[in-house]
């Protein structure tokens, strides 16, 4: 899934990103950021993420211009 970071708090890192695809927020796992490049976040940010079991997002990366669906890639 792709999205843009909503809200984000670098010292306990909780967070919510919102999904493109659905317009929902979704809360930022508490290894969301654990093997990015990534080490902290900004409001506005665009990322690619994942869902764990919990419904919560995870494994937030940067993506292509091909994973952000960009025109003309």
């Amino acid at each position: 899934m792709q999205g843009v970071i909503k809200a984000y708090d670098p010292a306990n890192g909780d967070g919510l990103v919102m999904s493109d695809t659905d317009l929902n927020d979704y809360e930022l796992a508490a290894d969301a950021l654990a093997g990015s490049i990534f080490r902290m976040l900004r409001q506005g940010q665009r990322v690619v993420f994942d869902l764990d079991e919990a419904g919560q997002a995870t494994h937030l990366r940067l993506g292509s211009e091909v994973d952000m669906q960009t025109p003309g890639a």
